[in-house]
């Protein structure tokens, strides 16, 4: 949407330049929408000539949209946090477009420093959990054994078949007790989780769990932490995250 707001201020922009340049046989060739920045201006010389001010117009008029297309662009891109921990950087993208109450819940706890000095503390394995259970695979992680949990207010659910967000191999999602009750707490998916989709197994209430991003780099610290020695679901010790912040 902002794109398109960008290249309708963009055509009106051309459209006052052709009409004041006009005198010059001042033109702009467009192109087609995804290729609107390389817009080339051309310009054709009269027996008059070219003054060097409107020389340098038409380089800014080059340059210009260039960097106005750049900067709307930007704009559009998913949010990137960082969760550096002991054992690596983790790069995870967040998709406010589909789970804007999670992704702003979770920005507001990294912008006011709660994951500072935090942990992954939980592990699930096909080996630590009971034979006759739905089996997942995630590292859990959050304020939980820090001491410093906050009386939050629980964030309101988003499952996955409203998100469209499936929980996927690297995939982010929030921990919970019951629906609405998430709040800081974590947890990243090793391969594919089905069981914690809408419908799935993994929770009695069929609701699933409320996924919000991807691990888009560092998945082999995500398996490096998967591997850590644990006791009875827990890593033992935890694995400190020294922050979560935007990239």
């Amino acid at each position: 949407m902002i794109k398109d707001l960008c290249w309708c201020l963009f055509q009106k922009i051309l459209i006052n330049l052709q009409d004041n340049f006009h005198q010059h046989n001042f033109f702009v060739t467009v192109l087609t929408y995804r290729d609107f920045f390389l817009a080339v201006p051309i310009c054709e010389q009269t027996g008059r000539g070219i003054s060097p001010k409107f020389v340098a117009m038409k380089r800014l008029l080059f340059l210009a949209p260039i960097f106005f297309f750049l900067s709307c662009s930007n704009s559009d891109k998913d949010p990137h946090i960082e969760i550096q921990s002991s054992i690596g950087i983790i790069e995870v993208e967040l998709y406010p477009d589909k789970a804007p109450k999670s992704v702003a819940a979770f920005l507001s706890y990294v912008d006011s420093g709660f994951y500072e000095n935090t942990s992954f503390y939980r592990v699930l394995t096909d080996q630590n959990q009971p034979s006759d259970a739905f089996k997942s695979n995630l590292i859990q992680g959050g304020l939980w054994r820090t001491g410093r949990r906050k009386n939050l207010p629980g964030i309101p659910h988003e499952p996955t078949n409203q998100t469209g967000i499936q929980h996927k191999d690297g995939v982010i999602s929030l921990a919970r007790l019951e629906t609405g009750t998430a709040t800081t707490e974590f947890f990243i998916c090793i391969g594919d989780q089905p069981g914690y989709d809408y419908g799935g197994e993994n929770n009695p209430d069929k609701q699933g769990y409320a996924a919000f991003g991807k691990v888009v780099k560092g998945m082999d610290i995500v398996n490096r932490i998967y591997q850590l020695n644990e006791s009875d679901q827990y890593f033992d010790p935890p694995v400190p995250i020294y922050n979560i912040r935007r990239k």
